[in-house]
């Protein structure tokens, strides 16, 4: 990798999300409630701007930014995209959720300051730029989950900054030993003047490191507030913090564990997580009655899966490929499992979807695709991911890793059932049934209706092409 003294154009997708942050929060100020339309519009137009700026450098040869500390490479590119991608698509949630409301152009400029914070996550190859992506991602997020003005909303923001701020200081506690012990914060040179460190000192700060990620990845030990949020915010804000910041760090982890030194044993400290993440997270899922919490802790299972390629990072050339393909099948199907529910918005429990295939097919079928792709089942792109991960374990050194991948695959597929059955099934006619219908049958939200079928087409289209997906991310 080349390194570049500045070259600021290298990061122009950053420089669109922040400006563009800026601008709609500016802006958003002078434009009348019932014209907030604009601004949402406006985001969209920097989200495109920011997937094409990314598509293109993303053929370049792989270099970097200011002086070695932001990576410019297919690792950063993906993350780009999948992130800009992923806050557009949540873009058709808030053009139903709140159209019209008194923080709509502040939600916008949220939603696009945190996706800046992700990409810098993603692309940081310094200490210090790691935490200022951390920062950045993670104060926007608190707003985000208490703009949601209810009780819930309040105990879930409140729970949530507690949470940064305790893994942010172990973070900068992390970052703070590494750069004691090398005199130098770039990871180019961690690798070499770790080496005869302190061991104990090295394991300790690799452990904040990491583990202070884990608050943004919303893996354990730091996924309580995840569960909460996903359950008590809004659904724009749900299935954002569901899905964009894991990108940036679980990228962010990978790119620092293979600057560290094996004797760290941050292979056995990730592995370790992964394992707890997953079992841990389908457990939970297993007795949750509302759908959005229920994909909350479905997401902290999917951290687990995710961290598993990092675990064998360095020791397989298969392990940053499937995090990518991972991440994208990931992001598009996440998006579609919180869109179905915030189409029918009114729906909190699960037995409340009975039936809801008799009247509304299209919906049901997205909803059947989107937690069935969580599941992995072919030919969905989380599939491919979840394979190759698989594989990647195996071809790393860590077959165990792959069996206890499969293994909870299958005790997932149980409680995305729970959701799935009622859908399907015939309503009855005792006057609860009756009663329940007139309370709950209220016309779908038209754009995350639509956005719940377009987004679990493309889960299924991404499987069908992973191909062609495995061959870009694979150039590195």
């Amino acid at each position: 990798m080349s390194t570049e003294t500045m070259r600021p154009l290298l990061l122009l997708p950053e420089i669109l999300l922040a400006g563009g942050a800026l601008a709609a929060l500016i802006g958003g100020s002078f434009v009348p409630r019932q014209r907030q339309w604009l601004v949402r519009i406006f985001t969209a137009v920097v989200l495109v701007a920011t997937i094409v700026a990314a598509a293109i450098q993303i053929h370049s040869p792989a270099t970097s930014a200011f002086d070695d500390s932001f990576a410019v490479d297919t690792a950063t590119g993906m993350a780009r995209i999948l992130a800009a991608s992923g806050t557009l698509l949540i873009l058709a949630v808030a053009a139903d959720e709140i159209s019209g409301s008194a923080r709509e152009s502040e939600t916008y400029a949220l939603l696009l300051f945190s996706t800046a914070g992700t990409v810098l996550l993603a692309g940081a190859n310094d200490l210090l730029a790691l935490a200022v992506g951390f920062l950045l991602t993670s104060i926007p997020l608190y707003a985000l989950i208490g703009l949601a003005h209810t009780a819930v909303g309040a105990e879930a923001a409140m729970k949530t900054y507690l949470m940064g701020a305790l893994f942010g200081i172990l973070l900068l506690l992390g970052v703070t030993v590494l750069s004691g012990l090398t005199a130098t914060t770039g990871y180019a040179e961690l690798t070499n003047r770790l080496t005869g460190s302190p061991r104990a000192a090295v394991t300790v700060a690799a452990v904040a490191v990491i583990t202070g990620l884990m608050f943004k990845a919303g893996g354990v030990p730091a996924h309580f507030w995840v569960p909460d949020a996903a359950q008590a915010a809004t659904a724009t804000a749900a299935a954002f913090l569901t899905t964009v910041p894991k990108i940036g760090a679980l990228v962010a982890i990978y790119r620092l564990a293979v600057v560290l030194p094996p004797s760290s044993s941050w292979p056995v400290l990730v592995a370790a997580l992964a394992v707890a993440s997953m079992t841990l997270g389908n457990l939970a899922a297993f007795w949750q009655a509302d759908p959005r919490r229920l994909l909350g802790w479905s997401t902290v299972s999917q951290v687990g899966f995710l961290l598993v390629p990092i675990a064998v990072a360095g020791r397989s050339g298969l392990a940053l490929p499937s995090l990518l393909v991972y991440l994208t099948g990931y992001t598009v199907t996440n998006v579609a499992a919180f869109a179905v529910s915030a189409a029918l918005p009114r729906r909190r429990n699960l037995a409340d979807w009975r039936g809801v295939a008799a009247g509304r097919p299209w919906l049901a079928a997205a909803l059947l695709v989107a937690l069935l792709g969580l599941v992995s089942t072919p030919p969905t792109a989380i599939f491919v991911g979840k394979l190759t991960t698989a594989t990647a374990a195996w071809d790393g050194g860590s077959a165990w890793l792959a069996v206890v991948v499969f293994v909870n695959t299958v005790l997932s597929l149980f409680y995305y059932l729970r959701w799935i059955a009622p859908a399907y099934r015939s309503r009855e006619s005792t006057p609860e049934d009756r009663e329940q219908a007139r309370l709950n049958d209220e016309p779908p939200r038209p754009w995350s209706a639509r956005l719940a079928v377009a987004a679990a087409a493309l889960s299924l289209a991404l499987g069908v092409t992973a191909g062609l997906l495995w061959a870009l991310v694979a150039r590195q």
